[in-house]
């Protein structure tokens, strides 16, 4: 059979992370905090999954480059891969800078920002934006004369690396501070206090922060988030806040030429009332955490359900077909939307658990072709017409501890 290796990067990385928590734990440090691992694990799901369909198209991409536009003709040795890391980690620093920096950019990147915390599960949050828009920044690479081979393989090395580097739970690491991005330098990049905005953009080498006046030492302790917190869980919000804010202040900007400076400019010159006023038309005020033991075994065991299936389907997406992926992908996303939905206590998830439910009881019937599931679920849709009313207080009254959640 023709694996896919790179599904066992899922249970690698939960064991990273498991090992963090332990030795949080150990140190007495509360690095952890259920919602905003939940929500963490829920953009880099996403992001798994929808890399599955562009990851391909980025080879090709890349090899079409090379075969039509290289300067040169680049062979594999040992000092090319070394370029090719130096070079590569150089184009992740102007793209990083100018990730926040430009706010069309910004849009994209902000959401890698939002957790308050600052562990292994934040390495997760990356939206498949973002890597479409890092695909554009590293396309020199193929048209220096790389092979798109090792172009794509020097780009996992390095997402490996920055993995580790969103850890509270490692000091500063002695001379390798100034040589190396370590978890010192990451954690001021992620922080909010006024010192250390806008620093330490490098992912491998530090020296280019230096190089270029961007790097700041870790003193004080670090507060993580954005600069003006975005207080929600919801999947859906933290993928596409700034977005629709900065789509609202382009529709409000007057010429054609501001609106491409607003586009083009800093994230901070995006009016700051807009946020509020969209959180007042679509989002309600976030619930304090729930700590019933039934609520949150509920939501890990929807995300070991859906890491378990994308473990599977990654592992075995070359003999998944087409029809299947899609339902699939439409499965999972209902998920984290439904995860996010239900930290935050929203009276609609009972709707996304039926289309859940609807969207998985069609892939096990294409699946099997059994008539009978056919029956069921008509049986199923008259049951739900019928006692919807008494479903949902019993469904509220288990997760919540009350008939009714937070109204929404």
């Amino acid at each position: 059979m023709q694996l896919n290796w790179l599904a066992y990067a899922i249970p690698l990385f939960l064991l990273l992370i498991g090992l963090e928590y332990w030795v949080s734990r150990a140190q007495r440090k509360t690095y952890f905090r259920f919602n905003e691992s939940i929500a963490n694990l829920n953009v880099g799901i996403a992001e798994r999954l929808l890399d599955l369909f562009i990851a391909g198209a980025t080879y090709v991409f890349y090899a079409w480059l090379h075969q039509r536009f290289a300067l040169f003709e680049i062979r594999a040795t040992i000092w090319s891969w070394v370029a090719l890391l130096v070079m590569t980690d150089f184009v992740w620093y102007w793209y990083h800078r100018l990730g926040h920096e430009i706010s069309l950019f910004w849009a994209a990147h902000v959401v890698h920002h939002q957790s308050e915390d600052f562990n292994y599960t934040v390495s997760a949050r990356i939206t498949v934006f973002q890597a479409i828009v890092r695909t554009g920044f590293w396309s020199v690479l193929p048209i220096i004369g790389f092979p798109a081979g090792m172009v794509v393989s020097i780009l996992l090395v390095h997402g490996l690396y920055a993995f580790f580097l969103h850890t509270r739970t490692v000091g500063k690491l002695g001379w390798l501070e100034y040589v190396l991005v370590t978890p010192s330098h990451h954690r001021v990049h992620h922080a909010v206090n006024p010192q250390y905005l806008d620093k330490n953009y490098g992912d491998v080498f530090i020296f280019w922060d230096k190089l270029f006046g961007t790097f700041a030492e870790e003193q004080e302790e670090p507060v993580y988030g954005l600069t003006k917190p975005l207080n929600s869980y919801s999947f859906l919000w933290q993928q596409f806040h700034f977005l629709l804010e900065l789509l609202v202040a382009v529709r409000r900007t007057p010429s054609v030429v501001a609106k491409i400076r607003l586009l083009f400019g800093r994230p901070d010159g995006v009016d700051a009332g807009i946020r509020a006023e969209l959180e007042s038309r679509l989002l309600q005020q976030v619930p304090p955490a729930l700590n019933r033991g039934k609520f949150r075994g509920y939501v890990v065991g929807q995300l070991v359900g859906v890491l378990v299936l994308l473990f599977v389907f990654l592992l075995l997406e070359r003999y998944i077909p087409g029809w299947a992926q899609g339902l699939v992908a439409v499965f999972v996303l209902l998920t984290l939307i439904n995860m996010g939905a239900l930290l935050e206590q929203r009276r609609w998830v009972l709707h996304l658990e039926l289309a859940r439910l609807v969207v998985i009881w069609g892939l096990v019937y294409a699946v099997s072709g059994i008539q009978l599931l056919v029956v069921l679920a008509y049986i199923g849709g008259l049951s739900w017409w019928a006692y919807r009313a008494s479903i949902k207080r019993h469904y509220f009254q288990y997760l919540y501890g009350r008939v009714q959640p937070v109204p929404s």
